[in-house]
Order: structure tokens, then C-alpha cells, then sequence
């Protein structure tokens, strides 16, 4: 208890938020009263209700249209003005919901008077969480104590995510998270899981979108919510760009010393990452350039792990891995304004990711004086991503009707190598196999908006075809413990149409969103004939995913949500492989055909509360998950070997309470403050893991209650610095057939600017007093393990960067 209230209090600290302010395009026509024929040339006045004061005018073209842009929400009164008509009035309410309102036709009469009117008001957005309270936006310049990382350690240090114990990120405790690249899945970051994010320059990146509680628009994966990461990219005219650089050392200490007889550990070790954004824009062409390199040494595994039985032997292992990363990525494109109304933009990225891990994993009896067994590995991968995206928008003349059809292609190749020395006390034997995987994505949308004059509709569809071809080739040295049997070939595909609908409204007092995505699934997993275990499999679905959310304002300061949506999460590729993984050589994974997709129904309440120097934002939530996907060990029968399988493990629940408070405290602090208390439960339920022999496993139903803690303090110094302070604790969480330890982390940062604003400088630490470790327990049915990892997680960095 002690701990939790040192670490709330050292806490008040999370990522600021970028400050923005909601802007509205307004538009309508004006038409004679009777004939209905455009009246062109009327003065058209906007201004604001409480006191009458102008904001802005225009003139209504030869067709009657008239239009306002950035108008930001309130309430306000539309005057029309021309000689020969009578003057009219219109109410006008903008609100938060839409981007772009249409207040339609107005009649002009030369003889009356008065139309009755529209209202629209709402405040101006001044925090991540938006007044439309399902999404989050964070800009990661704003984050300095993480800036020159990687985008996995940008994004754990945001509202309402953590990391897990596999590096993995979490919404609200849970893993199920899809990351998009611009608005759309790729393989950089994984379809439907999520992958490769610490290996993602954080510099890359513009900004970071968190959506709790997405739309019928977005795919229909990812029942803990979304992310989408914004490239960076300018529209301002002539050439301009940022160039940048940062240097850093990780790993000055040692954790945890090694178990006796293996390579050292890594030390002191290097970070570099230059960066370069370009942009060019002249006349009706706009062209952008974003490059970046990252080499990184890491301490990317250090695990400790003592393994029970119950026929009393006891193994005490460590697993260490030395890793060393190459990444070079670059993203460019090019929109072409064909006219006013049409525009088309083509883009491509390319990512090159090279993995060299170094790993030793000794094993030894219960009082470390016999080693059983030592098995090293040498893994070379390399990973090699190509996107290509061609977009056409069509504009209508009304502001914000617009038909989007867009055309996305993927190809991602996996080549991976491993070499394995297996020393034994009588011999020692050298082991290899090779695993190339081709991955290639054709995904086909159309979106269509319509503004409405109290919100919009949406509609469209999408069109996915998948194919991955993989194939696992072994090559087995003296008295081989790797299973040949299991090799081979195997080819996933998957055609997913979808279309969906939604519509928005919004009044003064009640907003409205109701939408529903129409999904269908065939996948097909065929396999190796001769595989040892497991054959061809597959599934198909038709399902509808709804999504609603009803909105009341209170008043102006005040407000209330409630959220409902249906997701899935279908199995990836990689959680159904038929291959074993030997990266440890006693505690074996291996996906499963037979995994199906798990659905998630979620519920949540949300409360804002808005003031002059801060907010609050507080929601319950509560999802119910069927089909439940998890990792279940078993312990092969007469063998101390433990095989990892995916399996459906029935129901399972997640509920909890999150607040995310904000406050100016002066005119240079401020603090950022973020709590997720929640229970997840877990049903008893029953599974068979097949691979290598059948193994049934059962486990009662678990309870925990866990919950994350994160604060944020920002200092505004003399001279343009800025000084930030950060700290995270995740309590001890339940996990299938055990528990994750609680973790505590601080990181801080410093940021100056120089050079009249276009230059930066920037020093920051992450995991500043090196406490971060993950520990964990596996209860088998004939076994408990008992696990703390002690990889590098404290980095120092130094870096500059520089706008023209």
C-alpha cells in the first residue's frame, strides 16, 4: 500500500496534451421564396448570440452557395442581407461532432420575415480527450521524456495504455489493440495484432490517436480500442522540412548478474537515430518525404525463471538475449489538386528491419551446481515491408460532401534464420532452421460523407484479400532435440467485404451516433500434409458489429456519454502457425489452427467536466468477451519440456473506472494525471492442447483486480525550456493460470529552443532509477513457474533538431 501511494504521489504526471481548438465549416444556399431559384450576391453575416458582435462575413456566389470555414463551436446567428428582399435571420448551434455542418436552403422573401432557426454550441477543444469524448489525441513532440524512442515507448506513456509483460501495448488491461499508419492497417504494425513497435522511430510520427470506442467506419477488430499514428507531413507552400538527430546509451548497469558459464550481457549501449521530413508545395502539387534510420543495441531479453514439478525436480534457467537492430524507413507520396473538387494522392513506404539476436540460455539444478544443459542461439531476420496507396476524393460543393475511393496494397516479407549450439555434458550439437513468410494485402475502400444541418452520414465499404504463404525448413545437427516433424509448408488466406453506415446528430443539448458494420469472413489455413499434428483448417463468419453513443450536455462545462459497440478479434497469422518457436528451448510456443475469433461486447459511461484551467473526464466501462484468446502452457508428459499454445478460453470480463484529470496550476506548471482501476475475471473453462501430444487442461474461474497509475508534471522555464516528469505503476495483473507483477517507472525530460524557434534541443532518461523489471507466475497442472525479466529499459538520450 505503501508503494502505490509513493507511486501516485511521485506520479501526477502523463503526457501533455496538445492543446486544440475544434474548427467548424459552415455552409448553405440561398434560394427565392416560391420559385426556389438561387439568389446570388446576398451579404451573409455570421455572429454570436449572447451579445450580437460580428465574427465573419462572405457574399454568396452566382448558384447562391455561401460557405465559412474554421468557425469554432458556439452558438451564433446567421443574418442574410440584399436589396430588394426582407432581412433574415437563422440560428445557428455549432457543435463538436462534425467537422462541417449544412444549414440548407434559406428562403428570401420580399415580403415576410423571419425563419425560425438552427442552433449549434459547444466548447472549444482544449485536451487530448475531445468533446466527443471516444478519442484522444497527443502530439508526440509534446512528449519530451520520450522524445528520440521508439513508438512503443512513446505511446506507453499516454492516458489509459501500458505495456504488457510481452512488450505489447494495452488499453484498459487489455492487449487486443489494433495500430493504424495514417487511418489504415499495414504490416508495419501489424493487421489485426500489433507488431514491430519498438522497432518504429518515435520521430516519424506527427501525433497519436486513442479510440476507446470506434465507429461502424473502422474495421471491426480490436475490441480494446484503436490506435492511429499520424505521419508526419506539411502543406505549406515552397519547401520546408525538419532534419534531426539523437544519440543515446541504455544498459550503464547491471541489473540482475548472469547464471554462471555465458556470454556477458550487454553493456552501455548505443541508440542513434537521424531523422528527415521534407515538404514542396507549389500550385496544385504537394510533395512529402519523411525518412528515418534507427540503430539500436538492447539488453532485449534477460529472464530468470525457476520451474517446479510436481515429481519435485526443480529447473533454474536464464534466458539472455543481445540484440542488435537496423531499421531504415521512408515514407513518401505526392497530392495532386486535379481542380478544386477532385484531388488524388499517391503514396508508398518502405521499411527494412534488420534483428541480429545473440541469446544463451544455460539450465541448471535447483542449487545451481550442475549445469544440465546450455543451448545458444544466433538468429538473423530480416524484415521487409512495402506499402503503396493511391487515393481519389471528390469534393461536392457543399464543404465536407465528399466520396473517398482508395486503394491500398501491402507486401511484407519475414526471413528469418536461426543457428542453435546445443551443449550437452556428453556432446554438443548444431541445430538450424530457416522460416520465410510473404505477406501480401489488397484492401479496396469507398467513403462516402454527407453533412447534415445537425450532423452527417457516413457510408461505404471495404474489400480485403490476404495471402501468406510460409514455409519452415529444418536442418537438424547431432541428436537434434528440434521436431522435423513439424516443418513444412503452410498457406493463410482471407477475403473480408464489409460495408457499413452510420449516422450522426447533434442539438444543443443531445448528440447521437448510431452505426453498423456488416462484416463477412473465409479463411483458410491450409498445411503440410505430413505435419506431424495439425491439419488444414478454417472458419467463416457473417456478423454485424453496431456501435451507439448517446451524449447529454448538461450545460456548457458539463457532460455525459454512454457507449456501446460489438468487436472481434480474429486470430493472426502468426497465432495459428503450425511451427514451433526455439528461441527457448524448454518453454516451447506453437500456434493453433483451430483458434477461432473471439467477440467482445463493451459497455461505458463517460462524465466531462470542463473549467477555465483544466478538465476531467471520467468513464466505467465494462466489456464481456467470448471465446477469450490466450497462450496455455502444458508439460509434455514424462518431459520437464513445457509447450505455449493459443486456445480459446472461453468467457471472459473486464471492468474498471478510468479518470483522466488536467490542470494549469500557474502560468508555467502544470499536471496531467491518469488512474484505470479495473477487475478482469476469467470463467473456468477447459482446452486441449494438441501439439505434441494431446493434453487437456483445466482451470476454475480467477478474479483480480488491477489498475494503472500515471502522472505528469510539465515546468515551463525561463529562456524556452521545458522540463517534464513522468511516472507509471501497473499493479499486478491476472493473466490465464497466473499473474504478472506490479511495475514502477520514472522518466524525465528537458526541451529548449534556440535559434529564433527552429532549432531544439532536447536530454531526457527513460526508467530513470532502473526499477522497471516484469515478473510472473504459471501454474500448470503438473508444474509452476516462477519468472523476472531484467531487460534493458534505462536509456539515456541527447538530440537536436532543426525546422527550415
Amino acid at each position: 500500500m505503501r508503494v502505490l501511494l509513493i507511486a501516485l504521489f511521485i506520479g501526477l504526471m502523463q503526457t501533455v496534451v496538445s492543446a486544440q481548438t475544434t474548427k467548424i465549416a459552415v455552409s448553405g444556399s440561398l434560394r427565392e421564396a416560391g420559385n426556389k431559384q438561387p439568389v446570388p450576391y446576398v451579404n451573409v453575416y455570421l455572429k454570436i448570440v449572447a451579445d450580437s458582435s460580428f465574427i465573419t462575413g462572405t457574399i454568396t456566389d452566382e448558384k447562391g452557395l455561401f460557405a465559412f470555414s474554421d468557425i469554432k463551436t458556439g452558438s451564433y446567428f446567421l443574418q442574410f442581407e440584399r436589396a430588394g428582399y426582407k432581412t433574415v435571420t437563422k440560428e445557428l448551434f455549432v457543435g463538436a461532432l462534425s467537422n462541417f455542418l449544412d444549414v440548407g436552403a434559406v428562403e428570401l422573401s420580399a415580403d415576410t420575415a423571419s425563419l425560425q432557426a438552427v442552433t449549434v454550441s459547444a466548447k472549444a477543444n482544449r485536451d487530448g480527450t475531445g468533446n466527443q469524448m471516444d478519442k484522444k489525441t497527443y502530439t508526440v513532440g509534446n512528449n519530451i521524456s520520450q522524445s528520440g524512442g521508439s513508438l512503443l515507448q512513446a505511446m506507453k506513456n499516454l492516458p489509459g495504455i501500458t505495456a504488457s509483460d510481452d512488450g505489447k501495448i494495452q488499453i484498459r488491461g487489455s492487449d487486443k489493440v489494433v495500430v493504424l499508419v495514417d487511418g489504415k492497417q499495414t504490416a508495419l504494425t501489424g493487421f489485426g495484432g500489433q507488431s514491430s513497435l519498438d522497432n518504429i522511430p518515435a520521430s516519424s510520427i506527427e501525433r497519436i490517436e486513442i479510440i476507446n470506442n470506434p465507429s461502424a467506419r473502422h474495421d471491426a477488430n480490436g475490441a480494446a480500442g484503436i490506435i492511429n499514428i499520424i505521419y508526419k507531413k506539411n502543406r505549406q507552400q515552397g519547401l520546408n522540412g525538419k532534419i534531426g538527430f539523437t544519440g543515446g546509451l541504455g544498459a550503464l548497469g547491471i541489473k540482475q548478474q548472469n547464471l554462471p558459464g555465458i556470454r556477458p550481457q550487454y553493456q552501455r549501449t548505443p541508440k542513434l537515430n537521424p531523422s528527415l521530413s521534407v515538404n514542396y508545395r507549389k500550385n496544385k502539387l504537394n510533395a512529402f518525404f519523411q525518412g528515418d534510420f534507427l540503430y539500436t543495441q538492447t539488453l532485449n531479453k534477460n529472464e530468470f525463471v525457476d520451474r517446479y514439478y510436481a515429481n519435485g525436480d526443480t529447473i533454474r534457467q536464464q534466458t539472455k538475449r543481445n540484440r542488435n537492430t537496423t531499421v531504415a524507413t521512408s515514407k513518401a507520396g505526392v497530392d495532386w489538386e486535379l481542380d478544386k473538387n477532385n484531388t488524388f494522392t499517391i503514396s508508398g513506404l518502405f521499411s527494412s528491419e534488420k534483428i541480429i539476436d545473440r541469446g544463451d540460455q544455460p539450465f541448471f539444478n535447483a542449487d545451481l551446481t550442475t549445469k544440465r544443459r546450455l543451448w545458444q542461439f544466433l538468429e538473423d531476420e530480416l524484415k521487409t515491408t512495402v506499402t503503396a496507396s493511391a487515393i481519389y476524393q471528390h469534393a461536392f460543393v457543399q464543404p465536407g460532401h465528399k466520396l473517398n475511393i482508395a486503394y491500398n496494397y501491402t507486401f511484407h516479407r519475414e526471413n528469418e534464420k536461426y543457428f542453435f549450439t546445443n551443449i550437452m555434458p556428453g556432446y554438443t550439437g548444431y541445430d538450424a532452421f530457416k522460416l520465410l513468410s510473404d505477406e501480401q494485402v489488397s484492401d479496396i475502400t469507398a467513403d462516402y460523407v454527407r453533412p447534415l444541418g445537425h450532423g452527417r452520414i457516413e457510408t461505404g465499404l471495404k474489400l480485403r484479400y490476404r495471402t501468406i504463404p510460409t514455409n519452415m525448413k529444418f536442418i537438424p545437427g547431432l541428436n537434434s532435440p528440434l521436431d522435423t516433424t513439424a516443418g513444412g509448408w503452410a498457406d493463410y488466406r482471407e477475403t473480408i467485404p464489409a460495408v457499413y453506415g452510420s449516422y450522426v446528430y447533434e442539438s444543443k443539448k443531445l448528440e447521437l451516433e448510431a452505426g453498423i458494420r456488416l462484416e463477412y469472413l473465409d479463411l483458410t489455413y491450409k498445411v503440410n500434409p505430413d505435419h506431424v499434428v495439425y491439419k488444414s483448417d478454417g472458419y467463416h463468419y457473417t456478423e454485424p458489429f453496431p456501435n451507439l453513443r448517446l451524449g447529454y450536455k448538461i450545460n456548457e462545462h458539463h457532460k455525459v456519454s454512454l457507449f456501446y459497440n460489438r468487436r472481434v478479434d480474429r486470430p493472426n497469422e502468426v497465432d495459428i502457425r503450425i511451427f514451433p518457436k526455439y528461441d527457448d528451448a524448454e518453454i516451447i510456443k506453437v500456434g493453433n489452427p483451430g483458434l477461432r475469433p473471439q467477440f467482445t461486447n463493451s459497455f461505458e459511461g463517460g462524465y466531462k467536466a470542463t473549467w477555465r484551467q483544466g478538465s476531467v473526464y471520467a468513464a466505467a466501462y465494462h466489456r464481456i468477451i467470448d471465446g477469450f484468446i490466450a497462450r496455455i502452457a502444458t508439460a509434455q508428459p514424462g518431459s520437464t519440456l513445457i509447450y505455449h499454445v493459443f486456445q480459446n478460453a472461453g468467457r471472459s470480463y473486464n471492468s474498471g473506472i478510468e479518470t483522466i484529470f488536467e490542470q494549469k496550476l500557474s502560468k508555467r506548471l502544470s499536471l496531467n494525471a491518469n488512474g484505470n482501476i479495473y477487475r478482469n475475471t476469467i470463467d473456468a473453462f477447459t482446452v486441449e492442447n494438441k501439439y505434441p501430444v494431446p493434453s487437456i487442461y483445466t482451470a476454475e474461474k480467477e478474479q483480480q483486480v488491477s489498475g494503472s497509475f500515471k502522472l505528469n508534471v510539465m515546468l515551463q522555464l525561463p529562456g524556452n525550456t521545458e522540463v517534464q516528469m513522468s511516472s507509471i505503476y501497473q499493479a499486478k495483473d491476472l493473466v490465464p493460470q497466473g499473474e504478472v507483477g506490479a511495475r514502477f517507472s520514472i522518466d524525465a525530460g528537458v526541451k529548449r529552443q534556440i535559434q529564433k524557434g527552429r532549432g531544439e534541443l532536447f536530454a531526457n532518461a527513460s526508467d530513470l532509477f532502473n526499477t522497471l523489471r516484469v515478473k510472473r507466475v504459471i501454474n500448470g497442472a503438473d508444474f509452476k513457474l516462477v519468472g523476472a525479466d531484467y531487460y534493458e529499459t534505462q536509456v539515456f538520450r541527447v538530440g537536436y533538431s532543426f525546422k527550415f
